[in-house]
């Protein structure tokens, strides 16, 4: 399995980072913290070496506490820390009503690295991401921050999670941009036409929900019980009626293909991204250390771009609903 390199930087990675959010955060109620640090650290043993998370990946634990999803990485990568990459974000945090609330402001940011650093347990922080877009603050500012950080030794690279194309030019011409975060899967092609840019800048693009919050798995439908009011997949549209019988042609396809090669609908769904750029890196999450095997050995199949541009042109027949805000076709 041959290493990826993060951007122009010295950062390099395994094809398959691991998605940490689920620990702790919108998958359900939070894992006991032992449990969850043993299987992180076997998601470790696996072969994980990205490990991404969050200031804002927070819930509630059973006893009313706060379980912190960096706190967590931070305890799972105790020993290790110099044989991994960890990559956390700033500037949101969550209403009650689950909706964002969002401060890029130079000294948020400086807030928050604080912050993360001490949660992490570690004296700097190899990628940094600006969380969301935050319209009251201009991209210049942030990265100009972002650059006192780097010079500062709190942070390496840094990045931007659902970012623009137009943003992200002007933030890069302050402070090089490492990788950017955004939504991507076989239901969420929006941001392709970033893909150009990406190129032109050397710019990575991490994929987050790379299997359409597990849709794409084949192992959920309308019917599936999620666990409590801390699960967010309940209420998104794949998992409707309406919009899981718009996806089962999609469905089908994956079935399809997947026996042919001997692989998963999921490990299908990581391997075509993989095979189709190789500066794209998928950040799948599961708390089932064989789900962890099974996305990290994605990374070993191998899809021609004849296979990749036969997937693709069906994708563009179908009309899916999926959580994230737009409607792909």
């Amino acid at each position: 399995m041959e290493k990826r390199k993060l951007g122009s930087s010295e950062l390099y990675i395994n094809p398959v980072g691991l998605g940490c959010m689920g620990f702790s955060h919108a998958s359900g109620d939070p894992m006991e913290k032992s449990a969850a640090v043993k299987i992180l650290r076997n998601a470790y043993e696996i072969g994980y070496d990205f490990f991404d998370t969050a200031e804002a990946y927070t819930g509630i634990n059973a006893d009313g506490t706060i379980s912190y999803n960096e706190e967590l990485v931070g305890e799972a990568v105790k020993g290790i820390r110099d044989k991994v990459v960890i990559a956390t974000k700033m500037g949101v945090s969550h209403n009650a009503d689950r909706s964002l609330k969002l401060d890029s402001s130079p000294e948020n940011i400086k807030r928050s690295v604080e912050v993360s650093l001490k949660k992490l347990g570690t004296d700097y922080i190899d990628l940094y991401y600006q969380h969301r877009i935050d319209p009251k603050v201009e991209p210049e500012t942030v990265a100009q921050t972002m650059s006192e950080l780097i010079k500062e030794g709190k942070i390496r690279y840094w990045g931007i999670s659902e970012a623009s194309e137009e943003y992200l030019r002007r933030a890069n011409s302050i402070c090089s941009v490492t990788a950017i975060e955004n939504r991507y899967s076989m239901m969420a092609r929006w941001h392709e036409t970033i893909f150009p840019v990406c190129e032109e800048l050397n710019i990575s693009y991490v994929a987050f929900s790379p299997m359409a919050n597990g849709f794409l798995t084949g192992k959920y439908t309308p019917t599936t019980k999620f666990e409590g009011s801390q699960d967010y997949r309940a209420s998104m549209p794949q998992y409707t009626e309406e919009g899981y019988s718009k996806a089962k042609e999609l469905l089908d396809m994956l079935t399809g293909i997947a026996a042919e090669k001997n692989v998963t609908m999921g490990q299908l769904s990581l391997a075509w991204m993989l095979n189709k750029k190789p500066y794209i890196v998928p950040i799948p999450g599961s708390r089932k250390p064989e789900r962890l095997k099974e996305n990290f050995d994605a990374g070993n199949i191998i899809l021609t771009k004849d296979e990749i541009t036969m997937i693709d042109s069906k994708l563009d027949t179908m009309d899916f609903e999926v959580f994230g805000g737009h409607s792909c076709k």
